[in-house]
């Protein structure tokens, strides 16, 4: 069984050590509700380093007013037997309390990278994401952190907030794992019915004919415009936004000549699925 602390003090009295014998540590940040998407962070980890710690935090200040903090999926117990199946050698689960003490008022923002896709109809989540994990960087100082690329816009942030603020932690990417028909794996799936779900590789399906067809020489503009249509055929409530922008700087990209991608997000029921996809 993985051992379990709560505080930062006996997070420390494990870390240190490791590190003191030379031995490469990573972090995998995560709120629970674990999947083989977090799963494949932990074998990244554990591919990397010698010791690995998995966070498990559900984070109140990266969820709006009306978003789903507080049905958000508690599996608690079944997530430590699956981080204990993978050998991960310490959790980390603390309270709010400990992460946000009474008079807490310090916030972290990154400028520039924020105010699109995610953050334009999400504000003030990527403050509470950058806010969170500078403090579970600052609190654990392991030499690696692992991050998926299904929330690509959260890496590039993180990656920002990292360089800027000169934290010694590698931030690392690790790909998108999927199902078979193409669905991203995400904690939030779990909000579809069997009708939803037979629907929802769609969104992948819309990107990656996106992709294709930019890549064939159709504008950006009007692949995503094509694509976007093909969600809503498919059964998707709304599109949240479905849009082709450079990997690294977010800005739009109508005909991209550096690396890019396509970038989508819709809803479905209670669902708000996102996904993206390289284009080169």
């Amino acid at each position: 069984m993985s051992a379990v602390v709560r505080d930062v003090k006996d997070l420390r009295q494990h870390i240190v050590p490791w590190q003191r014998k030379g031995q490469i540590v990573g972090l995998v940040p995560t709120m629970g509700a674990l999947h083989a998407g977090h799963m494949a962070l932990v074998q990244a980890a554990k591919g990397k380093c010698d010791r690995v710690v998995t966070t498990i935090f559900v984070n109140p200040t990266q969820f709006g007013a009306g978003e789903d903090l507080d049905s958000y999926p508690d599996t608690f117990q079944d997530d430590l037997a699956l981080l204990s199946e993978a050998a991960v050698d310490l959790v980390f689960a603390p309270t709010r309390q400990i992460v946000y003490p009474e008079g807490f008022a310090t916030r972290v923002e990154v400028d520039g990278l924020t105010d699109m896709l995610c953050g334009a109809t999400r504000p003030g989540h990527f403050d509470g994401v950058t806010q969170v994990v500078a403090k579970l960087l600052n609190m654990a100082g392991t030499d690696h952190a692992f991050f998926g690329e299904k929330d690509w816009q959260q890496l590039a942030v993180i990656r920002r907030m990292a360089a800027d603020l000169n934290f010694s932690t590698e931030i690392q990417g690790v790909g998108i794992v999927r199902a078979e028909d193409g669905l991203a794996l995400s904690s939030r799936n779990a909000y579809l019915t069997s009708a939803e779900r037979a629907v929802a590789p769609a969104l992948n399906a819309a990107l990656m004919e996106a992709a294709h067809d930019i890549r064939s020489g159709m504008s950006a503009a009007g692949a995503c415009a094509k694509a976007s249509e093909a969600v809503l055929s498919a059964g998707f409530e709304r599109v949240d936004y479905l849009e082709c922008r450079d990997a690294v700087r977010l800005t739009l990209a109508d005909h991209p000549d550096a690396p890019a991608r396509v970038f989508g997000a819709a809803f479905l029921g209670r669902a708000r699925l996102i996904d993206n996809v390289s284009i080169f």
